[in-house]
């Protein structure tokens, strides 16, 4: 692959066709069931995933392309989606227009935190693996895209393992994962009703009942994605009298702090230790919380002697082999790089959401890479992105 502006964009997302689960998973067992488009009395659509709805904002979260300034508004049908949101070679050419080589490609409606589980296990793997299918279409279409898969949570961790062999087999690189399954999945959040029963046995993360997945990753090179918050529910409530305004810039500031809460996990828990060649990947989180979580960890790890406990490495030298974090508009976070290194950085766009830089990425670059030695931009902005992916560039 040739790059022609030198950016490797970490995260963006992908919508899929309206079609993608109707023409993939059967009617016949499904029927209604299939994630798909109804029509609401306001005549506006909706997804309905296993007869309920997942969202009442719109069809797709695709703000940054909607003609509105503030970026609030969210196409109500169909037909208001614009082309390039859904349409992998629509998309090509607003990336030649941004100045974007390359897109590692997120979920957007009708996934709800990077999963299924609003059904039983057997309807949960069907609708995994059809979007995994759908996504593959966009690698298909070009070599300029990098869709990540999803994996299946309620029938246990030798599925979603073989489910990881089989998208690793369609050539995918990557996986975008809840935190805690089993927390997400709890019925007091909106992803499930009345399959609680199946969700209380879905075990925690740091259970070693999660190795088979975590060994299937590790072999074919599959990086772990955590997306924003992971899923993970921020308990502070929202004044009901907030506007929409207040409401939306309520989210991007304490969005790190559920991925601050649970990388302590990630570093005692063991797994680091047992899969040494495990990829983690942090998305729009930004850097800046990161120097803290590392500090911490690193105080409490030599206090509490852990190493006397099985976890032989200081916790700064784990992430520094095994975790990735992204920049996009944050300035201070790049000021805090050394924690991780600069060969631990990606850069992101987070087209087409309301927080997006697009279309003034170049723009973002030049304000937060500003006096950076070339070789840190270059590793930041798409040699990083490239080792990880496998990625052949040709320079």
């Amino acid at each position: 692959m040739q790059l022609q502006f030198n950016v490797i964009d970490a995260d963006s997302h992908a919508q899929v066709h309206k079609d993608a689960f109707t023409s993939r998973m059967s009617a016949a067992r499904f029927g209604e069931r299939i994630p798909h488009l109804i029509e609401t009395d306001e005549g506006h659509q909706r997804w309905i995933v296993n007869g309920k709805r997942v969202s009442d904002s719109g069809v797709s979260n695709c703000p940054a392309v909607m003609d509105d300034h503030f970026r609030t508004r969210q196409p109500q049908r169909w037909e208001e989606v614009p082309a390039p949101v859904y349409d992998p070679l629509a998309r090509l050419r607003v990336m030649d227009e941004d100045g974007v080589d390359v897109e590692v490609l997120f979920p957007n409606p009708p996934i709800q935190g990077a999963a299924f589980l609003q059904g039983d296990a057997e309807f949960e793997l069907a609708c995994v693996r059809a979007y995994n299918d759908a996504m593959f279409e966009w690698r298909r279409a070009s070599d300029r895209y990098v869709p990540l898969g999803l994996i299946p949570y309620l029938s246990g961790a030798a599925v979603a393992a073989a489910e990881v062999e089989r998208i690793a087999q369609l050539g995918m690189r990557g996986i975008d994962v809840v935190a805690e399954p089993g927390i997400v999945a709890h019925p007091g959040q909106i992803f499930l009703s009345s399959f609680a029963e199946e969700a209380a046995h879905i075990p925690h993360f740091s259970d070693p009942g999660w190795d088979p997945l975590w060994a299937a990753c590790q072999a074919n090179a599959i990086s772990i994605h955590w997306h924003v918050n992971g899923q993970l529910p921020l308990p502070v409530p929202r004044w009901p009298a907030y506007t929409l305004g207040q409401n939306r810039v309520l989210v991007p500031g304490p969005i790190c702090t559920m991925m601050a809460q649970f990388i302590p996990h990630l570093l005692f828990s063991g797994v680091l230790e047992r899969f040494p060649r495990l990829q983690w990947v942090l998305t729009e989180t930004g850097m800046g919380f990161i120097q803290y979580i590392v500090e911490a960890c690193d105080r409490e790890w030599e206090r509490m002697r852990l190493w006397s406990e099985g976890i032989l490495t200081r916790p700064s030298e784990l992430l520094r082999r095994q975790l990735y974090g992204t920049v996009w508009y944050e300035q201070n976070g790049i000021k805090s790089r050394a924690v991780l290194g600069c060969d631990r950085i990606m850069f992101q766009v987070d087209y087409p959401h309301n927080t997006s830089i697009y279309p003034r990425t170049h723009q973002a670059i030049e304000t937060v890479l500003a006096g950076l030695p070339q070789a840190e931009r270059e590793a930041i902005l798409w040699r990083n992105a490239a080792r990880l992916y496998g990625l052949q560039i040709s320079e």
